[in-house]
Parts: C-alpha cells; structure tokens; sequence
C-alpha cells in the first residue's frame, strides 16, 4: 500500500442551514493548500446534529450528492460525511463516500443516540461498509457507533482505517478520546475521527478534538479546539509491518453477530 493522505475539516455548522454549510465547507475546500486522497467531513455536516429531519432531508442524488461530487471531481479526492436522507418514506443519518468519477457507497447509521430521540426519528442500518480505494480497506462509523466495540471488530483485517465522523458534545469528550484508541488498539487498524466545533441551535457546546490515531493508540494529530484542516499521511508499510510482528488478530475470538 502506498501511504494515504487525508484532510480533516474541522467547523462550526450553521444550525439547519445545508445551502450555507455546503458553502462554507465549499470554501474551505477551495483553500486547501495540499493534494490529499480522502477528504472527511463531520456527521451531518449540512445541518448540525438534528432531529428536525421532516423539513431537512432530502432524497438522494439531490443537493448534497451532487455537491459531493463537484467538490470530489475538482479536488481529484475522495469526499465523504453524513447528511440527512430520505429513502421510500424512512430518514436515515446516512454516510456517504463519494468518488471523484462520480461512483459512491453510503453506510447508514446503526447505534441510534436514544438520549437525543434519534432513533424515535431515523431508520438504523444493518451493513457495515468497507470501502476498497487505492490499495487501502477503510471502514466508515457515525458518532454513537464509537460506544460499540463489537460492530467495529476488525476480523481478520479486514480494514485498514476506521473513520468516525461526528457532532460528539464537549461535555464527553474524554470517552471519545479515550474510545479511538482503544478501537485502534484492539483492530490494530488506524483511527480518524472528526468532530466538529462551536455551539449548535439547542445550545449544544462542540470541543472538536479531530484526531487521527495510529494502530498503537498513539495520536498522529490532534485539533483540540482549533477550526481548520488537519493533513494526516498514513504508512501502509508501517501498519503491515505492525500486524506481522504483534500479530494479535490471529488470536482474536471468533463470533458472528445475529
């Protein structure tokens, strides 16, 4: 594998407004200053993390995809996020990993946060993703799905590279620092999570601290409460070089989820 470049947006968002934070994450795009392979924006990044999803989904192939994909065509990166879809009738707070020809896969959002009332709103998925792109398996989460170890395990390598994008409140930010690197650790994979920053429509305070994590737990970059874009390069020799000197995936526990 050759190694991977990312740049993580880290932003305020615009509380239920996608025309004026496709905007704002179109100008921050527009002034990256380095080529990278993957671009990653938070969880629900047109609108804030909202449970007002009759009046802001929208069908797919509309607004946002097609957004998606002028920014993923002009950067010649992969771009990817959650938005608020609508599918036969059911929302879902959907993952999108949109290529720069056009092509895309989407994860949607298994672990509902019932402490906000999202899964009185939104439809749960039941697929995991693995994206295959340029030699590298990544493996894409929202937010709650962090909490949940056993949806993320990584039998046999399966993936390189968790993602976790998110609007993960400041007041439990320890556990999501502390949560991406035990999923490193125990998937011997590497870690991303971004996060978002700022205050949202109900008062909501957001610390960001978008990090990336290597597969010994080890922050390769952390945001803290900085707006911005972090670039991160991920060494593919290095991770395989990992897995075969302290080969602990060959131990793990074999299981299947019902």
């Amino acid at each position: 594998m050759q190694n991977l470049s990312l740049a993580l947006i880290q932003s305020p968002l615009h509380w239920e407004s996608p025309a004026a934070n496709r905007a704002m994450f179109e100008e921050k795009i527009w002034q990256m200053d380095k080529v990278v392979d993957v671009i990653v924006l938070p969880e629900m990044f047109t609108t804030g993390f909202s449970m007002n999803a009759k009046a802001l989904a929208e069908p797919m192939n509309l607004h946002t995809t097609k957004w998606m994909k002028q920014m993923a065509e002009h950067t010649k990166a992969s771009v990817c996020g959650s938005f608020i879809v609508q599918v036969d009738g059911v929302f879902y707070n959907r993952f999108l990993w949109m290529n720069e020809d056009g092509s895309y896969k989407s994860y949607d959002k298994k672990h509902l946060f019932r402490m906000a009332g999202e899964d009185e709103v939104y439809g749960n998925g039941s697929e995991k993703l693995i994206v295959n792109y340029k030699g590298w398996n990544i493996c894409p989460f929202i937010c709650y799905d962090l909490r949940f170890p056993v949806w993320s395990r990584n039998v046999t390598c399966e993936y390189d590279v968790l993602i976790y994008v998110a609007n993960w409140p400041a007041a439990r930010a320890n556990a999501w620092n502390t949560l991406l690197k035990a999923r490193a650790i125990e998937n011997a994979s590497y870690a991303i999570g971004v996060n978002r920053i700022g205050e949202d429509g109900l008062g909501i305070a957001y610390d960001g601290e978008s990090v990336a994590v290597d597969f010994k737990g080890v922050d390769i970059v952390n945001m803290k409460n900085e707006e911005g874009i972090a670039y991160v390069s991920l060494s593919g020799q290095e991770l395989n070089d990992y897995r075969e000197k302290f080969p602990t995936w060959k131990d793990a526990d074999d299981f299947r989820l019902v």
